[in-house]
């Protein structure tokens, strides 16, 4: 799901963010791959500041299984590799162990 791709307001991104999460529950989804960028102009980066706070919240209360931010998403973290234990077929992604931090990965 790109939050960024026609360049939102933050709160955009984040009411975005709300009903994508929404509709891949209702679809029984069980992992999301969050594009939100990471302010590669040197400048901004604010949306990814806010979906990874929201993301945080919605772990912390329970409400996803949980998330694991691109520069942490590499075979060398632990938590990853209980991610793809759980979810082998997250291997494949072509994001796993480049740190693109202007990805995210979602478990419902």
């Amino acid at each position: 799901m790109n939050l960024k791709s026609d360049r939102p307001t933050v709160q955009q991104a984040l009411d975005r963010l709300t009903r994508e999460i929404a509709l891949a529950r209702q679809e029984k989804r069980t992992a999301l791959k969050l594009i939100h960028g990471y302010g590669s102009t040197g400048v901004g980066g604010d949306i990814r500041v806010a979906v990874q706070k929201r993301l945080r919240e919605l772990v912390l209360g329970g409400e996803l299984g949980g998330c694991i931010f691109g520069e942490d998403w590499s075979t060398a973290d632990d938590e990853t590799w209980r991610i793809l234990e759980a979810r082998p077929e997250l291997k494949t992604d072509p994001d796993l162990g480049r740190r693109n931090m202007g990805v995210t990965i979602v478990l419902l």
